[in-house]
């Protein structure tokens, strides 16, 4: 009974001090002995796609340690081996022994992936040495994401990097980046320069604030740099609706609004129009090596009420056979759908885009969680789907009940126990999260309520920390309270990345960040 109750307690710890990996590995068995870190180590690669993650590791891991890392053409103390009998794009095998560490993968993003979990073992390693162990692991999900909304306030690259840095390190691999709306549009379109030179000018809180928006040059250099953290980044440039600053710019292609959201659509009547927005698209690709293009869809009756003013498209509702201005809308939808495909992408939509009855058959992001219809029609009409209800994964939603700088639902936000919980059929009305449609989840970040940067990463984290596992970790792996006790080496990190953030474990001494 004695050495039986040693081997348990050896094993618990070694299970403590091995697993501070966020996201949870799949498949993690302890064994004996340990890994002690030297104060410097050497790494080798033979395949040159590995080779080439060396430097950022290296980077990554001198950053939240003291450890130096050198790069060698010999057989290094951490080994990265492409192992073609691991078939999965993102999965690996990392083992440790007490001689040598070897991160296996069948393709570069496997390996990335499980130098991640390295990072995060060396960094989590508080007595100086690693539990010998091998990790198998891959992800539940394919997409794994998060949106960002910078019309209505404007962050910059600097920060957008730091959230990327972040997003890597939690194997998050989906950015999607809302960069049009009413508040201001944010990315350089050569062909027409007064959609950043009038378009960009104001915010959510200050109309008449300084134009702001990213060059095509810095797009470039963020969309590298998310590559290299093996992170696709998903444009977002909205339509039919939330239009206000393109038709500032552009007021002969606005289909008005209504007294509340003025200018808020583009005309779908007007032939000019569909040219001007697929000439926009044209350059977006030309921007973004990703296959898809988000194009909004969402909320058009905020602002559709002057359409039937409009004798053009009076003409197209007969020609069409359009019965009311939804039938107007689907026939924009339509219509830029068409364009998207014949660009070469695939478009993306919200879930207002699924009565539409698209033939191009376009991803889907059901957001509207009072709406589990919705969800319920894409799938039957085989639309792939993204999961990101506003409840638990909108993240301009409150994270506790006497936070105030965000939002509330009828009384309902957004803790991180929800977030984790998240996919469950709790939150889709009692349909089934198994749908091989189903393709993952993601986050979104409205930004009314924060236009600091501090704002910004208190609504972020440590949220993402529980988003990276629930879009990772299978079910039957997950536990809220053993993610909690791992939060402890993620809180480090986050203290070291200068990122700032709500306590939840220590939230009785947390202060909220209020201002805007």
């Amino acid at each position: 009974m004695f050495y039986r109750l040693i081997f348990c307690f050896f094993f618990i710890c070694s299970i403590s001090q091995a697993q501070t990996i966020i996201p949870l590995p799949n498949s993690y068995k302890p064994d004996n002995g340990f890994f002690k870190i030297p104060e410097s180590i050497t790494i080798s690669g033979i395949e040159k796609e590995f080779t080439k993650l060396i430097p950022a590791f290296s980077t990554s891991v001198q950053k939240l340690s003291s450890l130096r890392i050198t790069e060698t053409t010999k057989n290094g103390t951490i080994r990265l081996i492409r192992n073609p009998k691991i078939t999965g794009r993102e999965a690996y095998r990392l083992k440790v022994n007490p001689q040598q560490i070897t991160v296996e993968a069948g393709f570069p993003d496997g390996c990335f992936y499980g130098l991640q979990s390295l990072t995060q073992l060396i960094h989590g390693a508080k007595t100086g040495q690693i539990v010998c162990c091998e990790m198998v692991d891959q992800p539940r999900f394919e997409w794994r994401g998060m949106m960002l909304d910078e019309s209505r306030h404007f962050f910059g690259m600097e920060e957008v990097k730091k959230i990327l840095n972040l997003m890597s390190l939690h194997k998050l691999n989906k950015f999607h980046w809302h960069l049009t709306d009413s508040p201001g549009w944010r990315i350089e379109i050569k062909q027409y320069p007064l959609l950043t030179t009038l378009g960009a000018k104001g915010n959510y809180s200050n109309p008449e604030a300084d134009a702001k928006f990213y060059t095509q040059n810095e797009i470039a250099e963020i969309v590298r740099y998310a590559a290299d953290r093996f992170i696709e980044i998903i444009p977002e440039i909205d339509m039919p609706g939330h239009a206000t600053a393109a038709a500032k710019a552009y007021p002969e292609f606005s289909g008005g609004g209504s007294k509340k959201f003025p200018d808020f659509t583009f005309n779908p009547g007007k032939e000019g129009t569909y040219q001007f927005l697929t000439n926009i698209l044209k350059e977006v690709t030309t921007l973004f090596p990703s296959k898809f293009i988000h194009i909004g869809g969402d909320e058009v009756s905020y602002g559709n009420q002057q359409w039937v003013d409009f004798p053009e498209i009076q003409s197209l509702m007969k020609r069409e056979n359009a019965k009311d201005l939804i039938g107007v809308e689907h026939y924009f939808l339509k219509r830029m759908a068409d364009s998207i495909q014949k660009l070469g992408k695939t478009m993306i939509g919200w879930d207002e885009v699924v009565s539409a009855g698209l033939t191009t058959h376009p991803r889907v992001m059901w957001w509207r969680q009072d709406q589990p219809k919705m969800l319920d029609l894409a799938l039957k009409s085989g639309y792939e789907v993204i999961l990101c209800p506003r409840i638990p994964l909108y993240f301009d939603f409150v994270q506790a009940e006497s936070h105030k700088a965000g939002r509330k639902w009828a009384g309902k936000f957004a803790p991180i126990e929800s977030v984790y919980a998240f996919p469950s059929e709790e939150f889709t009305g009692g349909i089934s999260i198994s749908n091989p449609l189903i393709k993952g989840l993601q986050a979104n970040l409205w930004t009314e309520t924060m236009q600091t940067a501090e704002n910004l990463e208190f609504m972020i984290f440590p949220r993402l920390s529980a988003l990276a596992e629930s879009g990772w970790t299978n079910q039957e792996v997950k536990s809220f309270p053993n993610f909690r006790d791992r939060m402890a080496t993620m809180t480090d990190i986050y203290q070291k990345s200068a990122v700032h953030f709500f306590d939840f474990r220590n939230s009785e001494k947390e202060s909220e960040i209020t201002e805007l």
